[in-house]
């Protein structure tokens, strides 16, 4: 299994907008990207930060995903600023 880890950095003045982005917009394109196995999307309680991590079936999966997110970023007027985005091997879980 690998995954990738999206960090982008909140506008805090657009606390509501960022959550209805995630919730209606993010999260049904991210159930579609092929080979995707779960997804978490995790507000920082002590700072503008927020990471999703989405683990998918193969390394091709996943790298194919973070290429797509990182070449075409947030859209225009998007409450957040793409910070990084990396892929990873799984080597454990619980």
């Amino acid at each position: 299994m690998y995954g990738i880890i999206i960090e982008v950095k909140v506008d805090t003045n657009r606390e509501e907008e960022v959550r209805n982005m995630v919730t209606n917009m993010i999260v049904p394109n991210a159930r579609k990207h092929q080979g995707i196995q779960a997804a978490y999307w995790l507000r920082s309680l002590d700072s503008d930060i927020l990471r999703a991590v989405q683990l998918y079936d193969t390394e091709a999966n996943a790298r194919a995903t973070a290429n797509r997110i990182q070449s075409e970023g947030p859209p225009p007027g998007a409450p957040v600023t793409l910070l990084s985005i990396n892929t990873y091997e799984v080597i454990a879980q619980v």
